[in-house]
This record gives structure tokens, C-alpha cells and sequence, in this order.
């Protein structure tokens, strides 16, 4: 189901996902679908993980990369599961295929 809300969306993000809700900045970005398929493969991750676990690794994976790369910018781009994310957001096949658990092969140093 997907939401507008330009207060729910952090600032300098266009959307952000909180199984089974979508929610969107802006009206328009309905017609971004390379944005919707990132978001999509966001509510397979949280789905796979029973969705607690997925916000309690997320957090902790965003702080860890945060010590590491000293940038919120880079700490969040690094976290695993939005690599997979935005590594296959323009594949509008990849969750047709996409394995189970695959995101732990976007773990890195």
C-alpha cells in the first residue's frame, strides 16, 4: 500500500518502507518505478526477516557503518540491505528470482 506523506519520509530521502506500508514524499513519485521496485525489494527483505529483525539489523548495520565510513551519507548507502537494493532497483525481474536471504551476500567490510 503505498502513502504520501512528506512528514513520515526523512528529509533527503523520497521514501521510505515500514511493512506493509510504502510511503512517499511526493504524489508524483507513484510514477517512479525505478523508486517503487527499490521500495518493493525493502518490503521482501523486511517480509523474510519477519520484519522486527529486519529494523532491529538495519539500525545496527547503519551505526556500525557509520563508525566505520564517518558520513551518513556513506553509512547508509553501505547498509546491506540497501545495496541489494539499489544494486537491483532497476531490474523490474529481480523479485521474480531473487533468492531468499540474498541481502547477507551484500555484507561487507
Amino acid at each position: 500500500m503505498i502513502l504520501i506523506s512528506k512528514y513520515i519520509v526523512p528529509k533527503g530521502y523520497l521514501g521510505l518502507t515500514i511493512f506493509p506500508f510504502m510511503f512517499l514524499k511526493f504524489k508524483g513519485l507513484k510514477e517512479n518505478k525505478v523508486l517503487i521496485n527499490h521500495e518493493k525489494i525493502h518490503l521482501r527483505q523486511q517480509l523474510e526477516l519477519l520484519i522486527v529483525p529486519f529494523f532491529i539489523i538495519y539500525i545496527t548495520e547503519f551505526f556500525i557503518r557509520l563508525i566505520q565510513y564517518g558520513n551518513w551519507y556513506l553509512a547508509y548507502r553501505n547498509i546491506s540491505f540497501e545495496r541489494e537494493a539499489y544494486k537491483n532497483e532497476k531490474d523490474f525481474d529481480y523479485l521474480k528470482s531473487r533468492p531468499l536471504f540474498v541481502f547477507v551476500n551484500y555484507f561487507r567490510k
